[in-house]
């Protein structure tokens, strides 16, 4: 059974909370950099929305995908200080309540819940789509709530073991993705002035696409990219974490980056035909078929129905993280707060926090519609970015802990806010309902501070980090 305890406990030093060591302070750098990567999935990305990007924009697609690399450094600088700041388990919602306010700290916490189980209920209702090009019974929407239910059997066990789980499943969707990196650049048909040739294809043939229409790009390669900053999720359960969260955010970023852009580059330059390539709804599996074979390309999407499974471990391990935090900091009725804040005696995880997680993204992939699951996920990250950046202003109004210090601050904030408002104005121009989708959960999240936490000042306790031995 999960113990009973909310966590928290007097610091005898200065009388003032301080938040217990409950979870397993047992990954290493490379650990967290292995189940981080795992949430990112650079396979599902190059497989499932850099196509939309390649389709839209030709061979400038890679150019894209540089200019998102370059705004994600700043995204970057903004979570390693405030990770190194407050190394706390439950990510964003932690520093937002803190620097920005408890009522936008909990609206935070009502959206990263929102988006995260959904973005679950999605992901693995994927899986079906690319099992059932090696074995066609496999596909359909059950396959994925099954993919639900076994990882969530997964997520509980010991974060260690998850660690070691995720990076063997990383290894294998890499390899699928190098595959596509190999069969590009030994058939090269043009050179890298490809790169910034931007082109779409039309009922009328190949037209030029303009420069706003690269830049309403952006944001979908930003979204491609996203998963970096759930090193912060795994803080309480990492060495040393006020020096190396920060790192290990900065690396996972770099390393993210680099699986995504180098096998789209290749695809651009030896694709056999770019107008076959960009006439094409799935242009990666029809590079993988002329390229490689039919052989190869079932094998190639068996790994990415791997690549998928192992998001979904690490966006479970995540989000119960989260769920866990706000059980923790007395959010919601005592028995409530009780059950989602037990550990395990044994593997230290939240394990009732992780079996509501995977309970409610099984419940969602079931009854909600795919299409309004990918509509109700797609403003979520630009707030969240957004909320990230404005608590980075904040920052340094705190006492310096010795972590990590972004260079050039603040002038990275900066730069995310006004990238954030020009993706969010995108996201609206393209489908408002995302947005409001978005800032409804919010205004739900703001509202139960409201009613329910403000009243009772005694409850929602905001401790100090763990002091780290």
């Amino acid at each position: 059974m999960a113990t009973q305890t909310t966590g928290q406990t007097a610091d005898d030093d200065h009388q003032h909370p301080r938040y217990r060591q409950q979870l397993s302070r047992a990954l290493g750098m490379g650990e967290n950099i292995l189940i981080t990567l795992s949430s990112v999935t650079p396979a599902s990305s190059v497989f499932i929305i850099i196509p939309s990007i390649l389709l839209a924009a030709g061979g400038a697609s890679v150019l894209t995908l540089a200019i998102a690399a370059v705004a994600s450094v700043f995204i970057g600088l903004c979570y390693a200080e405030l990770a190194a700041a407050y190394p706390i388990t439950g990510g964003e919602y932690t520093w937002a309540a803190r620097l920005l306010g408890r009522p936008i700290g909990f609206a935070l916490f009502a959206l990263t819940l929102v988006n995260g189980v959904l973005i679950i209920s999605v992901i693995a209702l994927g899986t079906g789509d690319y099992l059932g090009v090696a074995i066609p019974s496999l596909g359909g929407k059950w396959v994925g709530i099954g993919v639900i239910v076994v990882t969530t059997g997964i997520a509980v066990l010991n974060i260690k073991a998850n660690a070691w789980v995720t990076g063997v499943f990383l290894f294998i969707e890499i390899a699928a993705i190098a595959v596509l990196a190999f069969l590009g650049f030994t058939n090269v048909e043009r050179g890298p002035a490809e790169w910034v040739h931007a082109i779409t294809m039309t009922d009328a043939g190949p037209a030029p696409v303009s420069a706003g229409a690269l830049a309403a790009l952006i944001p979908v390669a930003l979204f491609g990219y996203n998963g970096y900053g759930a090193a912060v999720y795994y803080a309480e359960e990492t060495k040393n974490a006020t020096r190396t969260i920060g790192r290990v955010i900065m690396v996972c970023l770099a390393a993210t980056v680099a699986i995504e852009i180098i096998p789209l580059a290749a695809v651009v330059l030896g694709a056999p035909s770019m107008t076959d390539l960009l006439s094409s709804p799935a242009p990666m599996n029809y590079f993988l078929t002329e390229r490689g074979g039919s052989a190869v390309n079932t094998l190639v999407s068996v790994g990415i129905a791997i690549a998928i499974v192992n998001a979904v471990i690490a966006i479970i391990l995540q989000i119960s993280r989260l769920l866990f935090a706000s059980a923790r900091d007395r959010s919601w009725p005592d028995p409530i707060d009780r059950a989602l804040a037990g550990v395990h005696p044994r593997w230290h995880t939240p394990v009732v926090a992780t079996v509501v997680v995977g309970a409610l993204a099984a419940v969602a992939a079931t009854v909600l519609p795919l299409s309004w699951l990918i509509t109700a996920t797609g403003a979520g990250l630009v707030m969240v970015y957004l909320f990230v950046a404005l608590a980075a202003f904040r920052v340094r109004g705190r006492p310096a802990t010795g972590g990590y210090r972004m260079p050039l601050w603040p002038l990275p904030p900066v730069i995310v806010v006004a990238a954030m408002g020009y993706a969010g104005y995108s996201v609206i121009d393209a489908s408002w309902q995302q947005m409001v989708v978005a800032v409804a959960a919010m205004l739900l999240g703001c509202a139960y501070y409201l009613l329910y936490l403000r009243p009772r000042p005694e409850r929602w306790k905001l401790p100090d980090p763990i002091q780290e031995s």
